[in-house]
């Protein structure tokens, strides 16, 4: 299958490597930290664990070089974040300035060069030169007494928890550069009288960096009227090779031109979120235009590429799928839009059966999909073609984005994908069946209690940690729901948080 993925090379984008010292200790000593911190940075971008290129940048032993070289990260669109470690002990006063200039995330990163002590070899140099144990517990209270957002990580380079966890980061880190540069285009508006999916697109922009704005249907209408038979032609000939074609659909076949029209419009709608440099779209069956079909198939491949997707004008979810594929790149698997739409209620064997009209990514299955067309009572359109699979077993997380007035909250839910248990030939979609933790009694109560929505991201490729570190970054509230979750404890938090957002609003 030609691929025209849009989700970035990670190892195109770099984190830098900062070391923190003084010049009390001497050059030599200087010297020696400088080729201890560029081992330790190596050992981070010789693990297989982190996607991105890891930079090592000089050690910083003055405040002046440390908020230029802030400023520097700030300008540089290729750097998503940096790695900070005080390899001797660094006065933390020298790190206020570019702290506070800093704007992209920050791990804190607590090791040392050695793994053992060398017990029998120790003297008072080697105490000056390994100062970490206390020189990064000074960085950590000016960090704490700014209230810089941060995520700590503690261990050897060497201990593969520690490469691990600072990979998870840097994958939040890429999702955090992948909203601030995002441009969103609805074709429409959200669907009439829903709640949940409408939202401040202007605090979305301050808070995430997302550019939400509105084209006509029409518009795309125009696009999907100038795309050209050959180009058509060679979509059809792409679908015929990639998925399991129904006879109708084939060339020769009583429905072959609807599937030309869903390439028509697949083709359209590609070069329009091309030629405008969008990351991630909306439509609304509501708000359909002179478009011959809902878009089922051209939705469901371009999400599979990358782009961001929300039915029924959805854009916040649509930021979502398209800041979890950027986070998930080059692992197996998929995100996206998902929505939970019935249950299963067998006591103890409770399922939940997600889908949509038509709008489910096939990246969420190893499994060749079959390329069908049914009619669908909605919309007042032609019969449109959609991809049909299940998508495949395993661990997998929902995440909702909910506008809450005075803050976003993203609500996540940790879940296990599971077999179809029965055959479905009667519901011709893309869907999902899970079992969500800690239990379906426990999840959904939760989920309805903090008012998360309906639509969400599905994700096969990046658990919860990716999320807790996303959320720190953008200053998002985040709720999850996982196995050690339960009711009251929930409840309980859903209060605090309430009490701490609206007090940090201030006056």
């Amino acid at each position: 299958m030609t691929t025209r993925s849009i989700v970035p090379d990670l190892k195109q984008k770099q984190v830098w490597f900062l070391t923190g010292s003084q010049g009390l200790y001497g050059e030599e000593t200087l010297k020696q930290v400088a080729t201890q911190s560029q081992a330790v940075a190596a050992g981070l971008q010789g693990s297989a664990d982190i996607p991105v290129t890891v930079v090592w940048k000089p050690v910083l032993t003055d405040s002046d070089s440390i908020r230029r070289l802030m400023l520097e990260v700030n300008a540089n669109d290729d750097v998503i974040g940096v790695i900070a470690w005080m390899h001797t002990f660094s006065p933390a006063k020298m790190w206020i300035a570019g702290l506070d200039a800093l704007a992209k995330p920050l791990l804190h990163l607590h090791t040392q060069a050695n793994v053992d002590l060398p017990w029998g070899e120790i003297d008072f140099d080697f105490m000056n030169l390994n100062q970490a144990a206390h020189g990064d517990r000074e960085f950590g209270y000016i960090e704490s007494r700014m209230a810089i957002p941060r995520t700590t990580v503690v261990g050897h380079v060497s201990d593969a928890a520690v490469t691990t966890r600072v990979g998870v980061w840097t994958r939040a880190a890429a999702g955090r550069a992948a909203t601030r540069g995002m441009r969103l285009a609805r074709f429409g508006d959200n669907m009439r009288y829903v709640a949940v999916t409408e939202g401040d697109k202007t605090e979305a922009e301050i808070r995430l960096g997302v550019q939400v704005n509105t084209w006509g249907v029409n518009d795309l209408v125009a696009a999907i009227a100038a795309v050209s038979e050959a180009q058509v032609d060679e979509l059809v000939a792409e679908y015929l090779d990639s998925y399991d074609v129904v006879p109708e659909l084939v060339p020769g076949g009583d429905r072959h031109e609807s599937l030309r029209e869903g390439a028509r419009i697949e083709a359209g709608l590609r070069g329009f979120l091309e030629e405008g440099g969008f990351h991630a779209f909306t439509d609304s069956f509501e708000d359909l235009g002179d478009l011959k079909q809902l878009p089922g198939l051209a939705v469901q491949r371009l999400m599979a590429d990358g782009y961001g997707f929300g039915a029924e004008g959805d854009w916040k979810t649509a930021v979502l799928v398209r800041t979890a594929a950027v986070m998930g790149a080059g692992l197996p698997g998929g995100a996206s839009l998902m929505e939970d739409y019935t249950y299963h209620l067998e006591p103890g064997n409770e399922l939940i059966l997600g889908a949509h009209m038509l709008e489910v990514s096939p990246a969420l299955s190893s499994k060749k999909a079959t390329l069908e067309i049914h009619p669908l009572g909605i919309g007042g359109k032609d019969d449109p073609v959609r991809l049909v699979f299940t998508a495949d077993p395993g661990p997998a997380l929902v995440v909702a984005l909910s506008d809450m007035r005075e803050r976003f909250r993203l609500v996540a839910n940790v879940v296990d994908n599971v077999e179809l248990p029965h055959p479905m030939p009667k519901l011709p979609v893309g869907r999902a069946i899970w079992k969500p933790r800690p239990d379906f009694r426990t999840s959904a109560t939760a989920w309805l209690t903090a008012g998360a929505a309906h639509h969400t991201v599905m994700t096969t490729q990046v658990g919860i940690e990716v999320f807790k570190d996303f959320a720190l970054m953008s200053g998002v509230e985040l709720l999850v729901i996982d196995e050690n979750t339960t009711t009251d404890a929930f409840q309980q938090q859903l209060r605090w948080n309430a009490a701490y957002y609206r007090l940090a609003q201030g006056l």
